[in-house]
């Protein structure tokens, strides 16, 4: 499974530690916060991402699965309602 980086930029207060954790993927914009690079994390990578993301004082930062074919998931069917 392909895993991407994520920040929450709301939740995130431009501490800087994932940048100084994981270079490689995370560069910090004129204010501090974090920029993204949108490829997928390495799996040489895979350990140092995941410490970024549980050292992250604002808990901002997280690994999610990444880039499949179908963005997002699909809408479930719901239980169909009597009609009015």
């Amino acid at each position: 499974m392909t895993r991407k980086l994520r920040v929450n930029p709301i939740a995130c207060s431009g501490h800087g530690l994932c940048a100084e954790l994981l270079p490689e993927l995370i560069s910090l914009d004129e204010w501090g916060y974090p920029v993204i690079a949108g490829q997928q994390v390495p799996p040489r990578l895979a350990r140092q991402a995941r410490r970024a993301v549980t050292d992250c004082p604002a808990l901002a930062l997280r690994v999610a699965p990444g880039g499949g074919a179908a963005r997002g998931r699909a809408a479930r069917p719901g239980p169909s309602r009597p009609a009015a």
